[in-house]
C-alpha cells in the first residue's frame, strides 16, 4: 500500500493491487478495478515510483520506507 495525498491535501493510503490504470489530465486520476476514482496531487511518475518501490519491496524482501 502506499500514501498518496488528495486535492484538498489529506493524507490517504492506497491499495496497489486495485489500480487498474491511471492518468493525468492534467491531474493524477487512479482508476480502481471496482470504478472508484481518486484524484491526487503527486504526478503519474510519483505515483509509479511510489507503486514499483512498494512492489519491490514485497516481492524482494528489501527493507521499506513509504516515498
Amino acid at each position: 500500500m502506499v500514501s498518496l495525498t488528495r486535492l484538498n491535501g489529506k493524507n490517504f493510503v492506497l491499495n496497489t493491487d486495485m489500480i487498474e490504470y491511471m492518468e493525468s489530465t492534467p491531474d493524477t486520476v487512479i482508476t480502481l478495478t471496482n470504478g472508484h476514482k481518486y484524484v491526487v496531487l503527486e504526478t503519474l511518475d510519483e505515483v509509479i515510483d511510489k507503486v514499483v518501490h512498494y512492489k519491490r519491496h514485497i516481492y524482494m524482501g528489501t527493507d521499506f520506507e513509504d516515498r
